[in-house]
């Protein structure tokens, strides 16, 4: 498993190709192993996309490679263990040979991955059992927030990781993240599934689907086959399982509800808002899950953050969105007309909207 030189803008071209829209989730993993092998090798991968509004607490998509469904799900559950607010995700090297170290410090600050903790000796044990050797996991943060997390594995008989390994994966954070961005924003703007009725699941203490209304079976279908794009249901039960013990870990240490999580449209042709609420005060009961098309006043704030629309900018759309004509927004905000048309030409630019009615029909339901 010999690492070998490697040029960072080719492989980050490499990936943004692997990250796309138009490949199965399936396949986006695959691809994106194969082009992290030859910077680090590996035998099975996991890349989570996420939004900096809700953190790493439930990814807003995931990918997989060679990695067992039972391994994933024991991942959720292990993540939402200890008495932080977040879960445990860091830039780390986990081998079981040495004691677990902190590696891959990085000075840019666009590629901020610096960690200071130790993987705890149960992680560790965890891995074990699936017959994993070590695990390297990478933030992908810049000073906007936390975007994802990649996280390589290598087998049983492997060396594990160590902090070249580390320091070499880091030079690939913000092609990592780009790619990630890439996918959430790539497709067509206006939506392409139906705003189905709101539906609720109920999560069991065990963590297992105990009742669902009709309505959710209608979007756990959505989530599984929008597009063509078979996502395996294993792969949409994590996703809940996560949001469950999100919101029961926020009852348990007294933090208040957990604020939905809003998904973008690649993942079932819309925006679509998830909130967990636990039907217990102190978490240890059900869990009530409720899927719903999001409104837009819950989706706008992703939206910008998604596609890198400036505080400025999100005041314009806001205005807009109330059907104000550019001479009435720029009196409200205390601009001239020219300056607000600059605005929209921005936003036009950066999310590809033809226009105003398509950039509000992108956020209305």
């Amino acid at each position: 498993m010999g690492a070998v030189p490697f040029e960072v803008d080719r492989l980050a071209r490499a990936l943004h190709e692997a990250v796309s829209q138009g490949v199965a989730p399936d396949e986006v993993g695959a691809g994106v192993s194969a082009v992290i092998s030859r910077v680090v090798p590996h035998d099975a991968l996991n890349l989570v996309g996420t939004n900096p509004l809700i953190g790493l607490g439930a990814g807003s998509f995931s990918f997989w490679h060679a990695c067992a469904p039972d391994l994933v799900g024991a991942m959720v559950r292990n993540r939402f263990r200890g008495t932080g607010s977040n879960p445990r995700w860091a830039t780390a090297v986990a081998p079981l040979s040495v004691p677990a170290c902190v590696v891959g410090e990085s000075a840019d600050e666009e590629a901020d991955t610096t960690a200071h903790e130790r993987v705890p000796k149960a992680e560790v044990q965890l891995l074990s059992t699936f017959g994993v050797n070590s695990e390297l996991r990478l933030l992908l943060r810049n000073r906007r927030g936390v975007w994802g997390a990649l996280g390589l594995f290598r087998s049983e008989g492997a060396a594990p990781f160590g902090r070249r390994d580390a320091e070499r994966i880091a030079e690939l954070a913000p092609a990592l993240m780009g790619a990630v961005v890439r996918y959430a924003t790539e497709g067509r703007l206006l939506p392409s599934a139906p705003a189905l009725p709101a539906g609720m699941i109920i999560m069991g203490p065990d963590h297992r689907i105990k009742e669902f209304t009709p309505q959710a079976q209608a979007w756990m279908d959505c989530f599984s086959a929008h597009g063509g794009r078979a996502i395996p249901v294993w792969g949409v039960d994590a996703f809940y399982i996560s949001l469950s013990l999100s919101a029961r870990r926020q009852a348990r240490l007294g933090l208040g509800p957990v604020p939905p999580v809003c998904l973008p449209p690649v993942v079932c042709g819309r925006w679509v808002a998830v909130q967990a609420q636990p039907l217990s005060a102190d978490g240890a009961g059900d869990v009530a899950l409720i899927v719903q098309a999001a409104p837009g006043d819950l989706s706008l704030a992703p939206f910008c953050e998604w596609y890198g629309i400036t505080p400025r900018e999100r005041q314009v759309i806001d205005e807009l969105r109330t059907g104000a004509a550019s001479k009435q927004i720029a009196r409200r905000l205390g601009l001239s007309p020219h300056t607000v048309n600059d605005h929209l030409k921005a936003v036009f630019g950066k999310t590809g909207a033809a226009g105003r009615d398509e950039l509000i029909a992108a956020l209305t339901n």
